[in-house]
């Protein structure tokens, strides 16, 4: 398995920022390698609301099913699979002076003979989360304040 977590504050209040995040196909604005990520379902999102992710990773595209498993006022889980991993990316909130820091852990667990290359996929994953550990906040501070 391979994990990644960053820490990050933004000047939003944390029900703005849950509201925003729950939509995983905004990922789209704040993911550098998500390609594109689509919504599979109709209405509110709630906890099994589905999206098609396509991301790119070291000049490949793949494709994910992801589901949000936890919807809670502090917290988002989104487990995304294929044959070859499951990805979850487990998302916290808590409220700090002047906004909220978001606790964002993304976890691989490749399946198969990939598992034997999540050693060496390590750098790569670290290299993404701080990607997205810059464009994250960037995105999250540039929307209207509730």
């Amino acid at each position: 398995m391979v994990s990644v977590q960053r820490t990050m504050i933004v000047n939003q209040p944390v029900d703005v920022v849950v509201d925003y995040l729950q939509d995983f196909s905004r990922a789209e604005a704040w993911d550098p390698g998500t390609v594109s990520c689509t919504r599979l379902d109709d209405g509110p999102v709630t906890e099994g609301t589905r999206w098609r992710n396509v991301s790119r990773f070291r000049g490949n595209e793949t494709e994910l099913i992801y589901t949000l498993r936890t919807r809670a006022a502090d917290r988002l889980v989104f487990v995304g699979e294929n044959k070859t991993v499951t990805s979850t990316d487990d998302l916290r909130f808590r409220p700090v002076d002047g906004g909220t820091e978001i606790t964002y852990d993304a976890n691989l667990d490749f399946h198969g003979l990939v598992k034997l290359a999540a050693p060496f996929l390590r750098t790569e994953f670290e290299r993404l989360g701080d990607e997205v550990e810059k464009t994250l906040p960037d995105v999250v501070n540039g929307l209207p304040r509730g």
